[in-house]
């Protein structure tokens, strides 16, 4: 199948955003031609139009994605002409509109910042190989916290049977290092038959920020550094999660 795309870099999360229609059956497949060929991409959306909303996304494998939404943000500006805006989307993994804030900078990226759905929970779980740790739930995606040193070869094997242990859409493994203030995230998502070690993640950021918000009963603003660049988010009480990233327009085909 002959589909026109965009690639795009959100904090280095390389994203393929599918602009033809697709059936949601197809997907899969497309998907896994598509980073075959762009092999620098770590995910695939597929945009469409859905009443109400200023586009809508919906991921390879069904998920939620914070930088994918920032992405079909400013596909959504760039269509409108315009250079400043908030944009509605309706998301795979969120069960209400997303909002989505962009403004093209002078070197002609954006910057986004996405009101990010809010956990469905905040939980320690005992998981398999890893005894206790804090997993956070959101629609679409369970991410779980794991703090200090790790083997990534170990990681790998282990993301499917956690995928499958917690039932998830898809899982993530954040190894974070609270004293550098790092995350290496890698997410396995079942649906799309992808593994990845990813150059930024926006859930999974948003879910240490959830994790680490929890934990002192308090507001939490936290810049972590990844491999890809930095994201920055805001917890508190009284409103969704905000997480702040930049988006660069590679291509488009």
């Amino acid at each position: 199948m002959s589909v026109d795309y965009t690639v795009l870099d959100p904090t280095g999360n390389i994203t393929i955003l599918v602009t033809s229609p697709v059936p949601e059956a197809e997907q899969p497949a497309v998907a896994a031609a598509l980073m075959e060929k762009e092999r620098t991409a770590e995910q695939v959306g597929f945009i469409s139009r859905a009443e109400g909303f200023d586009l809508a996304l919906r991921m390879a494998g069904g998920e939620f994605c914070g930088n994918a939404s920032m992405c079909a943000a400013v596909l959504a500006a760039r269509e409108k002409g315009i250079s400043e805006g908030t944009l509605s989307l309706r998301v795979s993994g969120a069960s209400g509109p997303v909002r989505v804030r962009v403004k093209r900078q002078e070197d002609m990226s954006w910057l986004g910042s996405v009101a990010m759905p809010r956990p469905l929970s905040v939980e320690t779980r005992e998981l398999p190989g890893l005894k206790q740790r804090p997993v956070v739930f959101f629609e679409g995606i369970a991410h779980i916290i794991i703090e200090g040193r790790y083997d990534r070869a170990a990681a790998e094997a282990l993301a499917p049977e956690l995928a499958h242990f917690l039932q998830a859409d898809a899982v993530g493994l954040m190894f974070l290092d609270p004293e550098n203030e790092t995350l290496a995230p890698l997410v396995y998502v079942p649906g799309a038959g992808t593994l990845c070690w990813e150059n930024s993640c926006a859930s999974g950021t948003t879910a240490v920020g959830a994790c680490l918000a929890a934990r002192s009963g308090g507001e939490i603003r936290l810049a972590l550094s990844q491999p890809g660049g930095v994201l920055q988010v805001s917890v508190r009480e009284d409103g969704p999660p905000v997480l702040t990233g930049t988006v660069r327009v590679m291509k488009t085909v």
